[in-house]
């Protein structure tokens, strides 16, 4: 009986794990991963502002997922590719004939000097509660403190997650005003961002209706502007100095740490793999998600990790573990982009759909494309129940 092994209960691991079971196959399917739960991290910024209860957006996995798999809550230290064997932290090492490897994401600082100990970053629950708590407890201060800084959030980065964390924080933010009894007036939000465009992915009149829209809330922009460090109570670039007591460090993700520490060829936790989604030289290994990168052969460019991409690549990965098993051919790894949706708070946002049509929306309607966003994507990694339970 082959073993299948599956890294990961994100969108990719959760979505692959599910295909797998499906299939019914005489092979043992186990699912690895340090939480007993799954989180949805498209609405970790949510958290972090505090809009949404980790209840929210996580489910158990056990609850979820088919008899037929095998979960296992464990923390992977390590991959040997040529013993085809996972190490882990405390059980025994896992050896498997397929590996799904979809061990997700990190915070990355690109070697900016203080990054790490002075930013809070959103990549978890703990993290992203970790940063509300700190936000909170930071502007609930300033009635002892009188220090204008406990009442400046500097949010680096101009990224996905940076403009949905901003969203929710302007709307939050009247709330936190009135519990904690602060000067309105002196609260101040700013957004620094090295490249000279935010939201690259929208047209420019989206992008600049997301930015207004957020300016009337109150948040600063400042964009052309690279951090060079960032220390207690400040965001440096080059001479400027953006003073604040949370700074909300979403510059960008990089794959899992334990893919450079398993020695394999990759650019910030990335590897390259082959058009069936398969490593080079281990056919027998399929990685997806945040740790794979895979060329669009349209554009040449690699395909950006969000949670509508992983999803098709954990399909194409496990149809391909599935056709091996029954002595197959593999297919390659497509994928058309249904469209990209921004919310800015609960209620707004920007999208640009691409289903029965281009459709370029904003305001209250997106609002509504994202709840049914988010709920397809618990649809596909779970069930109806799970769904209707998170709303």
């Amino acid at each position: 009986m082959n073993t299948i092994v599956v890294l990961g209960a994100g969108y990719a691991g959760m979505r692959a794990a599910k295909k797998l079971a499906h299939a019914n196959l005489d092979a043992r399917i186990i699912l690895v991963n340090r939480h007993p739960y799954h989180y949805e991290a498209t609405q970790l910024h949510q958290i972090a502002a505090g809009t949404k209860e980790p209840a929210d957006v996580t489910f158990d996995i056990r609850k979820v997922v088919s008899p037929k798999v095998e979960v296992l809550i464990d923390t992977v230290t390590g991959i040997d590719q040529e013993e085809r064997r996972v190490t882990l932290e405390e059980h025994e090492p896992l050896r498997y004939d397929y590996l799904i490897n979809a061990l997700g994401f990190e915070s990355e600082t690109f070697g900016i000097k203080g990054a790490e100990e002075n930013g809070w970053p959103l990549v978890d629950i703990d993290t992203s509660l970790a940063a509300r708590h700190h936000l909170e407890q930071t502007l609930a201060n300033y009635r002892n403190s009188h220090d204008p800084n406990d009442l400046h959030v500097v949010v680096c980065g101009a990224g996905f997650t940076s403009i949905e964390y901003l969203g929710e924080l302007v709307y939050r933010m009247p709330k936190l005003v009135a519990e904690y009894g602060l000067p309105a007036d002196q609260i101040n939000i700013s957004c620094i961002e090295a490249s000279p465009k935010i939201l690259p992915m929208f047209s420019q009149k989206l992008v600049d209706w997301a930015v207004g829209y957020l300016k009337k809330k109150g948040v600063e922009f400042h964009t052309s502007t690279a951090i060079t460090e960032v220390r207690p109570g400040a965001v440096i670039s080059n001479d400027q100095e953006f003073k604040a007591n949370t700074i909300i460090w979403t510059t960008g993700v990089r794959g899992n740490h334990v893919i450079a520490d398993s020695g394999y060829n990759q650019k910030r936790n990335r590897v390259v793999v082959e058009d069936d989604l398969s490593l080079k030289d281990h056919p027998e290994e399929y990685l997806i998600g945040d740790i794979s990168a895979v060329p669009d052969p349209e554009s040449g460019r690699l395909f950006p990790t969000t949670a509508q991409i992983s999803i098709a690549q954990a399909d194409t990965a496990a149809a391909n573990v599935i056709a091996r098993v029954q002595g197959r051919p593999t297919k390659r790894f497509t994928f058309k982009s249904i469209g990209t949706v921004c919310s800015l708070g609960p209620h707004v946002g920007v999208a640009e759909i691409d289903m029965m049509g281009k459709w370029k929306l904003k305001g209250a309607v997106v609002g509504i494309v994202k709840k049914i966003v988010n709920d397809r994507s618990v649809l596909e990694l779970a069930n109806i129940r799970t769904m209707l339970e998170g709303n």
